[in-house]
């Protein structure tokens, strides 16, 4: 578990520094060079995203089971995952209405990707590997939320074509995702191959 724990503490603390200190940040990144800064902070996301994977993988050897989730909860968290990756893809297509009207869909994705977890997990490392995600993106939101109020930032209207696209590259990589990849990458089937 403890894995886990450094690993959530390194790779959600390199990814807060914006929430927290951005002025620091920006005055880093302007010492450092862009360069610099993103390779540091590449190889700090990177270590901890292993000891979360490694972490989460030993946790999963010995559960400590908090309580049992109904079975409906893998309904909903079907349902939830898959508004996540419809969130995720509208981050990177240009022009939807997800990003104009949400600003930040990635971190709404997080968010709901998080809670879906939540729901239909019930053990302790689930709780601490989802739950820390889950206040992470809320913190984040808001903190980005602010940065566009403070930069007066205005998102580029939405197209149906770019929300169309948005939807269908979400939906088709979660279909990948929940019904081959999910089972393959961390050895479970939330379709109940």
């Amino acid at each position: 578990m403890w894995f886990l724990v450094l690993g959530l503490v390194l790779f959600l603390g390199v990814h807060s520094v914006r929430i927290v200190a951005d002025g620091w940040r920006t005055q880093t990144l302007a010492r450092l060079g862009e360069g610099p800064w993103k390779g540091l902070y590449s190889l700090a996301s990177a270590v901890g995203l292993a000891l979360i994977v490694w972490g989460y993988g030993l946790a999963r050897q010995q559960p400590v089971v908090l309580w049992v989730p109904p079975l409906g909860m893998r309904h909903a968290a079907a349902l939830l995952t898959l508004m996540a990756f419809v969130l995720l893809a509208a981050t990177y297509v240009p022009r939807n209405a997800f990003k104009a009207r949400l600003h930040h869909p990635m971190v709404l994705g997080v968010k709901v990707w998080a809670l879906a977890h939540l729901l239909s997990n019930g053990n302790l490392a689930d709780v601490l590997l989802f739950g820390s995600f889950l206040l992470w993106a809320v913190l984040s939101f808001r903190a980005a939320r602010q940065r566009d109020r403070m930069q007066n930032t205005i998102y580029a209207p939405g197209t149906a074509a770019g929300t169309g696209v948005a939807v269908v590259v979400g939906a088709l990589a979660w279909a990948g995702f929940a019904f081959w990849a999910h089972a393959w990458l961390i050895g479970v089937a939330p379709m109940g191959r």
